[in-house]
């Protein structure tokens, strides 16, 4: 883990320095302190990279709540116990199925570039290629945070065992295989895989922009597509009617909370913090790209969260807080990618870009008449696609020898003068990842759906999974759409139609 310079001591030579009868006992015993003293300061090192990634890991997984609100917000309030129960799931199926296979097969070296074959039930761990428990636990909470992208995707209309077939085989297989090609040490597309770079630099994928976003999103957008839309999302005229999520304040309090684990997500990535990239004793070391990785993180956001603001505003009059919120993680999961590796200014230019890309993506996935109530496959998928091209076009030589030490001289940016093979790479990572997501995911879905396990009867889906699948409702409220009245305080939904009235700006 740590890089720390040993403390060498030479009997010997501390004998003639010292001189007098007893100068080789006394420099032997000196010697054997120093080594002491060496020895704590390597333990210390690993200590504090270890607490350093576990409370990384700590942050990424308290996204899952994030998740949880987000989806529980973004659906009808008669489904919220099943998006609830489905964000649990993710967590606890994955963490099985991780922990049996899917840390083998994305880690498990030494193997070939396409799979690997080692540490399957943590069997060999701790290891002395460097993986510790904490790798594991790290590696799982990004496992599950690509399942809970795709169960948002496929809301309000899926069967319960869906759910877990699909988590399990994406937690334990598909999104495994894809983080060995680009962040294992053996991966055929990896940028540590320094013996074997593709086009000579591998590819910068530092966070996962593809490896986590665009796996969730792509799966994701298959699932949607092969369930088709929920009942109303479309009229008999094919326009769009809005289904709007039952708690904007959860929809906040579940941003919030992702914005906050991605300070786990991305600075966390780097997997250590005690490492100087100068002479022992610098003050610009491994803990400085660090501090700018926040950065570029925050900076992508809130400017995607702005833009989006303006954007949406531009286009329906109004200033919507749902829209803000997706807007923001659009920067997010864009930035993810490249957090490393640019400046703080291209991470403007990066959360400005993925704003449109959002808003764009959500456009054609209306006149497509795609539903995905949570935007999840235009978010990670299409915004996780444009952070691959960002970090090709905007990553800095000096950050990237920093960062990927393995070899000197390797390619950076286009437009930072690094010429285009980080470019090429980074668009094959686009496409094998579509095409290994579509391979697997879509198939599955498709069984799914023949099998009618996938999608739940138009009877259920209209009283809400909440009734028919899980026992009760997750609020004493009323809809609208629904038949019963009962006597309780009522909570209602109110859209926005032509006389309401006009919003000031």
């Amino acid at each position: 883990m740590a890089t720390w310079a040993t403390l060498d001591c030479s009997a010997t030579q501390l004998a003639d320095l010292l001189g007098g009868p007893n100068s080789t006992g006394a420099a032997h015993f000196i010697c054997n302190q120093i080594a002491g003293v060496s020895s704590k300061l390597s333990d210390t090192a690993y200590a504090v990279d270890t607490t350093f990634l576990l409370f990384s890991a700590y942050l990424v997984f308290s996204m899952q709540l994030g998740f949880a609100m987000l989806c529980a917000g973004s659906v009808r309030a008669k489904n919220t116990m099943n998006i609830m129960l489905t964000n649990v799931l993710d967590a606890a199926a994955g963490g099985l199925f991780y922990y049996l296979f899917g840390f083998a097969f994305a880690f498990g070296g030494p193997s070939n570039g396409f799979i690997g074959k080692h540490f399957f039930g943590l069997k060999e761990v701790p290891s002395n290629t460097g993986f510790d428990y904490s790798n594991f636990l790290y590696q799982w909470a990004f496992a599950i945070a690509a399942a809970g992208i795709t169960s948002g995707s496929i809301a309000e209309r899926t069967q319960f065992v869906a759910y877990l077939i699909y988590s399990s085989f994406l937690t334990g297989f598909v999104y495994p295989v894809v983080a060995h090609w680009f962040w294992s040490v053996d991966g055929w597309a990896s940028a540590l895989n320094t013996g074997n770079l593709l086009f000579g630099t591998g590819v910068i994928d530092f966070a996962g922009s593809g490896v986590v976003h665009m796996v969730g999103g792509i799966a994701g957008l298959w699932g949607a597509f092969i369930e088709g839309p929920r009942i109303g999302r479309f009229d008999h005229s094919g326009r769009a009617v809005a289904l709007r999520g039952h708690s904007a304040s959860l929809v906040v309090l579940g941003t919030f909370l992702l914005w906050f684990g991605w300070y786990g997500f991305n600075p966390g990535s780097f997997n250590k913090i005690l490492s100087p990239y100068g002479p022992s004793g610098s003050y610009y070391g491994m803990w400085s790209a660090v501090g700018r990785t926040a950065v570029t993180t925050t900076l992508a956001g809130c400017t995607a969260a702005l833009t989006t603001l303006f954007g949406k505003r531009i286009l329906s009059g109004h200033w919507n807080v749902t829209d803000v919120c997706n807007g923001l993680l659009g920067g997010f999961a864009a930035i993810t990618a490249g957090c490393s590796v640019v400046e703080p200014w291209a991470a403007i230019v990066c959360g400005f870009v993925a704003a449109i890309v959002l808003i764009s993506c959500n456009k054609l996935a209306e006149k497509l008449k795609f539903d995905d109530p949570l935007e999840a496959a235009q978010l990670h998928g299409g915004c996780g696609a444009w952070g691959i091209i960002f970090t090709a076009l905007f990553a800095r030589e000096k950050y990237v020898n920093e960062v990927y030490p393995g070899k000197q001289g390797r390619p950076y940016g286009l437009f930072m003068g690094g010429g285009g093979k980080l470019l090429g790479a980074h668009l094959i990572q686009i496409v094998v990842i579509i095409g290994w997501v579509s391979a697997t995911m879509g198939p599955l879905f498709f069984v799914l759906h023949k099998l009618k396990l996938l999608r739940i009867s138009a009877e259920d889906e209209m009283a809400g999974m909440d009734l028919t699948r899980h026992g009760g409702f997750a609020y004493v409220y009323h809809d609208d759409e629904d038949e019963q009245k009962p006597s309780v305080i009522q909570l209602r939904k109110v859209e926005p139609n032509a006389s309401t009235p006009p919003t000031s700006v």
